[in-house]
């Protein structure tokens, strides 16, 4: 079992900045990699961005390219979020993620999910 906890939600204008944190604990040493997807109000589990624990190899969706930077801290389990240069669109429930199958970007991939923090992005 693995458990995360994120934090670091919050309300921000548009062009702000908010920095998301999710920490695993449990059998942390059996995931290779996380993620980090995001589900606005009547919308599906869209794929943000995800990271490998060993070499830090990171996917990001074209919406938050440029934008959004995912990084982890090995020796405390935790990835971070941080984003940047925040649009209204953003706005949604940011839910971090193991990653259990071979690819990043869909939601059957994964596993182990957060409990979810809520961006929202005001213009």
């Amino acid at each position: 079992q693995v458990q995360l906890e994120e934090s670091g939600g919050g309300s921000v204008q548009a062009g702000g900045s908010l920095r998301l944190s999710c920490a695993a604990s449990g059998r942390t040493f059996s995931t290779n990699a996380m993620g980090w997807f995001r589900q606005a109000p009547g919308k599906g589990r869209e794929f943000v961005t995800a990271i490998t624990w060993s070499w830090g190899i990171t996917r990001y969706a074209d919406s938050v390219k440029g934008r959004f930077t995912i990084f982890r801290d090995n020796a405390k389990n935790t990835v971070y979020l941080q984003m940047n240069s925040l649009k209204p669109e953003d706005t949604a429930v940011y839910h971090c993620a193991v990653v259990m199958g071979g690819s990043y970007y869909s939601p059957s991939e994964y596993g182990y999910w957060g409990q979810g923090t809520q961006v929202t992005v005001s213009s």
